[in-house]
């Protein structure tokens, strides 16, 4: 047997980031998902024999949707989106659900002790918004009541987290030491699922090979790498010199147990001190609390967090570009922007945008998950393998999107259309994330639950069963194209030409009709029998209303922002 682990003080590790323990952040943000029948009050009573029926279907232990849709009392359609959000928050890029073809991922499976994981956490409670330190510095934005709330108050998305008071997304150390608490509180549940008793020992001597163990890399990982770093059990005490020709010698589940929860009190004072340092010093945008401000006379709010993801926050009445070379690490959040054109042409693994209102959002390639939440009047224009949308009102979405368009909690009046733009490495970024331009299952959203039994929040009742409100399509006669500002000038690295998505034919059929009359009035202009002085008249007049329809649609200060960069 390995011998036990030396046990390590919280001290030292809390001096040496690499050997901090840190939740995965993607099953927590982005595979929760609020179907009834996944989510369990005991989960390890429960999980335990479902994880036995469902290994004992498979001869690989590998499960496809219709042994989960069986097992779960699910249907087919909720089965194969367990298996999606999987494919999608899963660590390794060589797993082979990971890897699958699109039209693959039924035939591949999930492994059965990924799946339990992934059943398990669906208990879990994300945190409450956080309050902002000057609420009287931003106003709301949306009407205190409204003729079409049915059941949920008539507050907007943003007002309903706010209760009063301005809200924010909670802070990334807040809901990183959250989601440290639930895993150590639930830590043993989650390693019965993993581990197996010692032949003829009976059920109190548990172990864990190695390749149970690193299952739990699906929740948890060291340093600050994420799921480029190094294996989870290379991390270890336990696994760390084994002979990758030999198979390495079980170790307890209850030696493990003691190391990860060693681990994450270390953490856990950690993230205390740092918590603590940063109440003396500068802000941070990710971590603190940002006022909102005309860009036009501040410095743009955007950091990057040492775990991958890029921030973009509290950006007013602006616009804002990010290319490839700009974006440190896979993933962006765009958090609490207003008023504002934003442009992230880059290719991503996941992107969120959060309490954005009367703003446009062009996120460039994801390749695993978008999250669009708590927002008003936004349009958003995202290639993606996936989309979520929560708790949103009166936005409208151009999407290019690989898997049907997932809606939940309380929205009201959202649209969805083909994705209408392109810019000139889109495709390079599509295949790069592995988007495929061929499938767009744009009009296909599915409306899970009005109410997400994974926020804190209390709802009314009688409203747990609600359906979500799904979206509309928009009017072909609506649809037109985006075009995204050459911000650089001169000739673009790019090969992308056009839209890498085919229009459907009535929205083909649209654009061309749009574009056909927009030629011919150029043609009446080029051909109108007029003099000089006349014609002079009528460019003044064309200035002038388009200089009046910059203002009125706020879209001047795009060329402000164009002309300042």
């Amino acid at each position: 047997m390995t011998e036990p682990a030396e046990p390590c003080t919280s001290s030292s590790l809390a001096r040496d980031p690499s050997t901090v323990i840190h939740p995965r952040r993607e099953p927590f943000e982005h595979g929760l998902l609020p179907i009834p029948r996944l989510i369990f009050s005991d989960p390890a009573q429960t999980l335990i024999p479902l994880k036995h029926k469902l290994l004992q279907l498979s001869s690989n232990h590998r499960v496809d949707s219709a042994a989960i849709s069986e097992s779960l009392q699910i249907s087919i359609e909720h089965a194969r989106l367990v298996l999606d959000t999987l494919a999608s928050i899963l660590p390794s890029d060589a797993e082979p659900l990971v890897a699958a073809n699109l039209g693959e991922i039924d035939s591949v499976g999930v492994d059965v002790h990924d799946l339990v994981l992934f059943l398990y956490i669906q208990s879990y409670k994300r945190l409450l918004p956080r309050t902002h330190k000057d609420s009287a510095a931003v106003t709301d934005v949306w009407p205190s009541t409204s003729a079409f709330d049915g059941y949920l108050s008539a507050l907007s998305p943003l007002q309903l987290v706010r209760s009063n008071s301005r809200r924010f997304m909670p802070s990334q150390t807040d809901e990183e030491a959250h989601q440290l608490s639930y895993l150590q509180k639930h830590l043993a549940n989650i390693l019965s699922l993993l581990a197996e008793p010692v032949e003829g020992e009976g059920e109190e001597s548990l172990v864990l090979t190695m390749d149970r163990f690193e299952h739990l890399g699906f929740l948890i990982q060291f340093g600050d790498k994420g799921s480029g770093g190094i294996s989870l059990s290379q991390s270890s005490p336990f696994f760390a010199n084994s002979d990758p020709d030999m198979p390495a010698v079980p170790v307890s589940a209850g030696q493990v147990h003691d190391w990860i929860l060693q681990n994450i009190a270390a953490a856990l004072e950690y993230i205390s001190e740092k918590t603590s340092s940063k109440e003396n010093g500068p802000a941070s945008a990710s971590d603190q609390d940002v006022a909102m401000t005309d860009a036009s006379t501040v410095p743009v709010k955007v950091s990057t967090s040492t775990r991958g993801a890029s921030f973009i926050e509290g950006i007013s009445k602006a616009s804002y570009v990010k290319h490839a070379a700009d974006i440190k690490g896979s993933s962006v959040k765009v958090l609490n922007c207003h008023e504002s054109a934003i442009y992230i042409l880059a290719p991503l693994r996941y992107a969120t945008v959060y309490g954005c209102s009367d703003a446009t959002i062009v996120l460039g390639a994801v390749g695993k998950a978008v999250r669009v939440e708590h927002c008003e009047r936004v349009h958003v224009i995202v290639a993606a393998k996936r989309i979520c949308i929560a708790n949103c009102r009166e936005c409208v979405f151009f999407l290019g999107v690989n898997q049907q368009p997932l809606i939940v909690g309380d929205n009201h009046k959202l649209q969805v259309a083909p994705y209408n733009t392109f810019y000139s490495q889109l495709e390079e970024h599509m295949n790069e994330v592995g988007i495929l331009p061929t499938v767009n299952r744009w009009d296909e959203p599915l409306a899970l639950g009005m109410v997400d039994p994974h926020d804190s929040l209390s709802h009314p009742a009688g409203v747990s069963d609600a359906q979500a409100e799904s979206a509309t399509h928009v009017d072909p006669d609506q649809f037109t194209n985006f075009v995204i500002p050459n911000w650089f000038g001169g000739e673009s690295t790019g090969a992308t030409k056009g839209n890498p998505f085919t229009l459907p034919d009535v929205y083909m059929a649209s654009h061309l009709k749009n574009q056909k009359n927009l030629g011919e009035i150029k043609q009446l202009l080029r051909e109108a029998p007029l003099e000089e002085s006349r014609k002079r008249e009528l460019s003044s007049a064309l200035h002038v209303y388009f200089r009046d329809w910059l203002y009125a649609s706020g879209n001047i200060r795009q060329l402000y922002c164009l002309q300042g960069d």
